[in-house]
């Protein structure tokens, strides 16, 4: 009775200051606009840099969320994949309605990822059925989770620190260190680290970009795309043979795999083995190594936050270092959304005022980054805080598609930063160096920090 007296009180309240926030945001939009209008170029040349600043998005969500919650377009938003129109939703309630109903929309992926295995899907482009379930109770056997604890961990904060140790004081992060850990994992614990590093780092960077970020179907990536892929399948099919032919001991997936195919477990084939993992590979380095970036430079953003991640990271409190980290992240995620297709025409949020009829074949743009701002489901969001549940956020997606290698970015990415945290005097580099380059590109190619060595 209490919590139902209490609600009726503080839900209109909330909705009034959804709305006072909506309003706020659309006037420091306008402002922002009109100091891009009045910039060399004019508005026409720095909108981009406007609307892609993540303080920005933010604002636009802000208004979304309090007068436009569920926006349904017939424009198609998306040309990689068949769709007939856009839906935009950004009450977190509905947000995490859109990605559960997976009997209504649905991942669609598959054709790229067919397109880069040559033929076959990939658990991440599949719907519920045998062949997801196949798939992903076989690999769940070759990459277990407790292998995080045991192997992947003790690995990537040696070579953390030993990274850091080395740098003399200033550190490019993506060459040096957040794609760096991320590739020594899939060398030594996935087996297959490419020919080379700088290989399977662009390899897995361009098929991340091609299946993911592509939204605009450009041919040029394409055509990189599908040169990527194909001399990943060719490495990939040479590395299970040569493993077959000279076999080893070493506690890896690929020779996990190997043992569930001499147990003839069903999708183990040698051709199952290397989509499997091409789809794991592709997963992992780019994404700790932009979530990193992302997360850091949040900090340097924040003195407030960054002094009380490097208190955590000096005190060994790392429980606290990832909740600074997961804060961070909420901030400025390394996706702000999600996109699913309605398999036929579905309502969501229904019986509200909100409520939208999507129809079958719409792109519906789940914008989990809104989500994590939602006054109504999430305490206090416009304050950085470090006391909030891990339930709160939707970094790695949730439900059936879930990201396959969450646990190890839980448990990777605070350990490539604490060795940086611990420095003295942390701070960016000078000038344009100091700030995150992607290189036209979706992910941080260049981002420079400096610390005082000791």
């Amino acid at each position: 009775m209490l919590n139902a007296l209490t609600n009726l009180v503080t839900t209109p309240w909330t909705v009034l200051v959804t709305w006072g926030d909506g309003v706020a945001s659309a006037g420091r939009l306008a402002g922002a606009g009109i100091k891009a209008a009045r910039a060399p170029g004019g508005l026409k040349a720095n909108a981009a840099a406007v609307l892609t600043a993540p303080e920005n998005q933010r604002k636009v969500l802000d208004v979304m969320r309090a007068f436009l919650p569920n926006l349904s377009l017939s424009r198609k938003l998306v040309q990689a994949y068949d769709n007939t129109g856009t839906v935009i939703v950004t009450r977190r309630e509905d947000v995490l309605e859109v990605i559960r109903r997976d009997a209504d929309f649905e991942v669609v992926y598959g054709p790229r990822m067919r397109k880069l295995t040559d033929g076959d899907n990939f658990f991440l482009g599949m719907q519920p059925g045998w062949d997801y379930t196949r798939d992903t109770s076989a690999m769940r056997l070759a990459a277990r989770h407790t292998d995080v604890a045991e192997i992947v961990l003790p690995r990537a904060r040696a070579l953390a620190e030993q990274t850091v140790a080395d740098c003399g004081g200033r550190i490019d992060l993506p060459a040096a260190l957040t794609l760096e850990v991320p590739w020594d994992m899939t060398d030594r614990y996935f087996g297959v680290g490419g020919p080379d590093k700088g290989s399977m780092q662009d390899w897995t960077t361009t098929l991340f970009w091609y299946l993911f970020g592509d939204l605009a179907a450009d041919p040029e990536l394409e055509k990189k795309s599908m040169a990527a892929a194909a001399a990943m399948r060719d490495y990939l099919d040479g590395a299970v043979a040569a493993r077959k032919a000279v076999p080893t001991a070493e506690e890896d997936i690929l020779n996990r795999c190997l043992a569930l195919q001499a147990a003839d477990t069903p999708g183990m084939s040698d051709l199952g083995i290397r989509n499997n993992l091409l789809g794991l590979l592709i997963g992992a380095i780019p994404t700790i190594s932009k979530a990193s970036c992302l997360a850091l430079d949040e900090l340097l953003n924040r003195p407030d936050a960054l002094a009380e991640a490097q208190a955590a990271a000096r005190s060994g409190d790392d429980a606290k270092l990832a909740a600074c980290v997961w804060e961070a992240l909420r901030f400025n995620p390394h996706n702000p959304l999600v996109y699913r297709r309605a398999l036929h025409d579905v309502v969501i949020a229904r019986s509200s005022l909100r409520q939208v009829k999507i129809r079958k074949g719409q792109m519906v743009f789940a914008m989990t980054l809104s989500a994590m701002f939602d006054r109504l489901d999430i305490a206090d969001p416009n304050s950085f805080r470090t006391d909030r549940p891990f339930s709160d956020y939707i970094i790695w997606g949730t439900g059936m598609h879930t990201c396959f290698g969450a646990v190890i970015n839980e448990a990777v990415i605070p350990a490539i930063l604490k060795p940086l945290l611990t420095q003295k005097n942390l701070r960016r580099a000078d000038g344009a160096a100091g700030q995150i380059d992607t290189g036209g590109t979706p992910f941080p190619q260049h981002f420079t920090v400096a610390f005082d060595p000791a």
